[in-house]
């Protein structure tokens, strides 16, 4: 957003790299224009309507996941529950004011807890 590079921008980048993984779109796909942007894309449909920004492949991973989960009585992961919070973190750190947005530790922690559930440690 400006000529400065700060740690506070480098979350930002991680925040858009993020949601671009999530949502398979690049911050100059043809349908962000008019100061539409991914960010703003993600924010609008979460949470009860993260499924609609979730790139195909990774949903129709999700979709494997929960058949495989159900086949092995409710033990497994919850994997569009990981998604949904994987997301969230990448909007506070996308958020445009800096003041707004997480420490890149804080980030870490997030990400790393969301791992660990994912994988029940």
């Amino acid at each position: 957003m400006s000529t400065k590079i700060s740690k506070l921008g480098d979350v930002y980048s991680f925040g858009i790299l993020l949601l671009e993984m999530i949502t398979g779109k690049a911050p100059t796909d043809s349908m962000f224009k008019d100061n539409f942007t991914i960010h703003q894309l993600v924010k609008t449909k979460l949470p009860e309507r993260v499924t609609d920004i979730i790139d195909p492949s990774l949903l129709q991973e999700v979709q494997e996941a929960e058949n495989s989960k159900a086949r092995n009585m409710g033990k497994g992961v919850g994997v569009l529950e990981s998604l949904l919070a994987v997301a969230e973190v990448g909007v506070v750190c996308s958020m445009e004011s800096p003041s707004e947005r997480m420490e890149m530790k804080e980030v870490a922690a997030k990400l790393y807890a969301i791992r660990d559930k994912l994988l029940h440690r």
